[in-house]
């Protein structure tokens, strides 16, 4: 590796793995240690998020795992502060956090509808809220949320594609916001990729064949490609970046849907 992210510092939300294998936060958080950040692992699972470290360390990378859960405010402020006195600074903030929900606005529940807004949009603005200020002092840095293709190509999952629409706004606006502290923010939206999330919800192999089929590149997707997506928004490569919405899915969001 070339050490794109050398002397700088890191969070990764998410960057454990709800089952065994490559995620998009561990995946991401793996890619960021490599080129040399330093990475705050934070999740819920303090087990994931341990074998996340572990990888990081069989590389030879440094970082360090906080339990956290990012729709508390508390646990945000935590986070942010932890990065700092560890490591004295933060330059990326990667907010991998989230949850599917089915359904539309009138089979979907109050509190699945509110449950699913918490988890994908209220984090990232809790952690953005702490992590904003401290990038600023520091002369600027780079924030990362994932949203989905969902956002862009509704397919039956109402409240998740909402919540992940809400992500690009917030994205772009806070793009807009920070732009004269030097903080860039970006999206990426990923596409039909085969994570933990997918396979750990029992997905069969004729169904992962047929998002496999779906993209136009023929190929599968992983938690790699999305780790690369966002190595290349933290690194200064993306200097002149800001306010977009990077699609990482084959081709599936450029081709019409099969008839018949």
């Amino acid at each position: 590796m070339s050490g794109r992210l050398a002397g700088k510092v890191a969070i990764v939300t998410g960057a454990g793995s709800r089952a065994p294998g490559i995620g998009n936060g561990r995946a991401t958080a793996v890619l960021f240690a490599r080129e040399g950040a330093r990475v705050l692992v934070v999740d819920r699972d303090e087990a994931a998020a341990a074998e996340t470290l572990a990888m990081i360390e069989a590389d030879g990378g440094e970082a360090e795992v906080l339990v956290a859960d990012v729709t508390h405010d508390a646990d945000c402020r935590a986070m942010v502060e932890r990065a700092v006195a560890r490591w004295g600074r933060l330059d990326i903030l990667d907010n991998n956090v989230g949850i599917g929900q089915g359904g539309s606005v009138v089979a979907v529940s109050e509190e699945d509808w509110d449950r699913v807004m918490t988890v994908n949009v209220k984090s990232m603005m809790l952690t953005g809220k702490h992590a904003v200020p401290v990038m600023a002092a520091g002369g600027g840095g780079a924030i990362i949320n994932i949203s989905s293709i969902s956002a862009l190509r509704p397919r039956g999952l109402t409240p998740y594609s909402t919540s992940k629409g809400a992500v690009i706004a917030l994205t772009r606006a806070m793009a807009i916001d920070h732009a004269g502290q030097g903080i860039r923010v970006n999206c990426i939206a990923p596409g039909p990729v085969f994570t933990p999330m997918v396979y750990g919800a029992g997905m069969s192999e004729e169904l992962r064949e047929r998002r496999r089929r779906a993209a136009p590149l023929g190929i599968e997707g992983t938690g790699w490609d999305i780790g690369y997506a966002a190595l290349f928004l933290a690194s200064d490569e993306a200097r002149y970046i800001t306010g977009q919405v990077l699609v990482v899915d084959g081709g599936v969001t450029v081709a019409s849907p099969a008839r018949g």
